[in-house]
């Protein structure tokens, strides 16, 4: 069968259209997106302005209409951080469900990091042994550690690239101090969660996933996105060290001509790069591997699941929205 993910994120709202069906690995079928930047649409007070909930709802009906002429038979819709911590995140489900009939699922955070590293693990296999798997997002972190299908534990830190980039490095060319501040906010943040992980004891294989990660190996030499999902990707936190002062250094738009970075996340590398280094310190990670499937594919695989123990894909749908 066919089926859409749909992704209201702090970036971007994203449609990945797969062919799936359970016991077999999904394959992507059509992606689409568009960068809505959630996490910046807020007023003072923090809810997303008028304007922000017009254009998120012109997005997904845009999505919609899209996933009909891919042939989707059903749309698995959820929102992240940038609804899920909006102070009128139930004004905006129910104006989006009004006029668009898209009832969207808000993942907890632990549910981020739970669906990640279900992915990863079914990337990975089971040899891959006892995973660390940590993904930087627009609006925050998940870490989650364990030898299973899920974690043993997960946290969910707001330190997305987004979001720290909007409240800590304004203007273009980021001052030294405002990096510094960051990186001490960043690394106290990161180290009060490091003990929960440290008592589990070291995993077997570190592995990074989301775009953040995905552009940050990219710069450091790892293959384009060109030569395939099965290409191997690793980050090294020695070429990390190196890249961080350099990407401070430079503009938004010197760093959108950097290999692998897209206009619209230039601004926000320099957050993601200094999450990426403090969570690869803290945490004992001298290299991670990139795993191409995410969030996204976690929620394909639970539905997935949920068919095959369920026998029909009527009830895993009435499931997933529960």
């Amino acid at each position: 069968m066919r089926l859409g993910v749909l992704d209201v994120g702090s970036n971007t709202v994203h449609l990945l259209v797969m062919d799936a069906h359970p016991g077999a690995r999904p394959l992507p079928a059509y992606s689409h997106k568009a960068e809505l930047r959630l996490a910046e649409l807020l007023d003072s007070d923090g809810a997303i302005t008028d304007a922000g909930v017009d254009q998120l709802i012109g997005t997904i009906a845009e999505a919609l209409r899209v996933a009909e002429d891919k042939g989707t038979e059903d749309v698995l819709p959820f929102a992240t951080s940038a609804v899920r911590e909006a102070v009128n995140g139930e004004a905006v489900l129910a104006r989006v469900e009004q006029e668009t009939g898209v009832r969207l699922t808000v993942l907890s955070g632990e549910d981020e990091s739970r669906l990640t590293f279900l992915a990863v693990r079914r990337w990975f296999g089971w040899s891959a042994g006892t995973l660390l798997v940590l993904d930087i997002g627009g609006g925050s972190l998940e870490v989650g550690y364990g030898m299973d299908e899920y974690p043993d534990a997960a946290v969910s830190l707001p330190l997305g690239a987004g979001r720290l980039t909007s409240a800590w490095l304004p203007g273009d060319l980021s001052s030294a101090d405002d990096v510094r501040r960051l990186r001490k906010h960043v690394r106290a943040e990161i180290a009060r969660t490091v003990p929960e992980f440290a008592r589990l004891g070291r995993p077997d294989h570190a592995v990074g996933t989301s775009k953040t990660f995905k552009q940050l190996a990219r710069i450091a030499g790892a293959a384009r996105s060109a030569d395939g999902p099965y290409a191997q990707r690793r980050l090294r936190r020695a070429a990390l060290d190196e890249w961080v002062p350099r990407l401070a250094a430079m503009t938004a738009q010197q760093r959108a001509a950097l290999p692998g970075v897209s206009v619209g996340r230039a601004r926000q590398l320099l957050a993601g790069a200094l999450v990426a280094d403090a969570a690869m310190d803290l945490f004992g990670v001298d290299e991670l591997e990139i795993c191409p499937w995410a969030l996204r594919e976690g929620v394909i695989l639970r539905k997935l699941d949920l068919m095959a123990n369920d026998g029909g894909p009527a009830a895993a749908l009435s499931r997933w929205r529960e």
